[in-house]
């Protein structure tokens, strides 16, 4: 009997994840929550074989977040993300995770299914869908202070405020705005933020 934990927000698509899989033989549900902070918790106290999660969900941490927390808390329980869309941002953190699975919420329930048997039995699994999306990742062309930079000009930060937060000058902030620009080929800061957190670089 495979032992699983489901982390999914939309009560809806929770409730009919676990009737669906419920049917099958060998899999018992033992715990089903709507968060990630919630999927650890659950997680080490139920000690299950295989968590799916859902990538976006509300709370401190996202599904990829407790993929890389159980990673290291509970190394018994092995992962399966589920997401409506495989952008290729997602694709990467989880790849970089080293989380077992990577699944659509378009598979068939059977899929699905299937995708947990393999995931439990230590096999890694990628959404057919997402095989060109893998090869097609391109490398993050930041240095780690630009992302940083860029992760706060996310956030809403101005030049000042960034230099002050990274012991840097305004005047240096505002070069790395520029170089990182240019790097992205993006039109200005705004669309700088969009392409990297599409591509998975913040």
């Amino acid at each position: 009997m495979i032992r699983m934990l489901l982390a999914e927000d939309q009560h809806v698509i929770r409730e009919a994840l676990v009737t669906l899989l419920s049917l099958e033989p060998d899999i018992e549900i033992v715990e089903a929550v709507e968060s990630g902070d919630a999927a650890v918790a659950a997680a080490l106290v139920h000690r299950p074989d295989v968590a799916v999660l859902d990538i976006d969900m509300p709370g401190a941490i996202d599904g990829l977040d407790a993929a890389a927390q159980l990673r290291t808390r509970s190394p018994g329980c092995r992962t399966l993300m589920l997401t409506g869309h495989g952008k290729p941002g997602h694709l990467r953190r989880a790849l970089a995770s080293q989380v077992d699975g990577f699944m659509l919420k378009t598979a068939s329930p059977e899929e699905l299914a299937s995708a947990i048997r393999k995931v439990a039995r230590g096999e890694r699994v990628l959404d057919p869908s997402l095989a060109v999306t893998a090869w097609d990742l391109a490398d993050n062309p930041l240095t780690s202070r630009e992302a940083d930079v860029l992760r706060l000009v996310a956030e809403g930060s101005e030049p000042p405020e960034i230099a002050g937060r990274l012991f840097l000058s305004a005047g240096t902030v505002r070069n790395y705005i520029t170089t990182i620009v240019t790097k992205l080929n993006a039109r200005n800061r705004t669309d700088a933020v969009r392409i990297a957190s599409e591509a998975g670089w913040i």
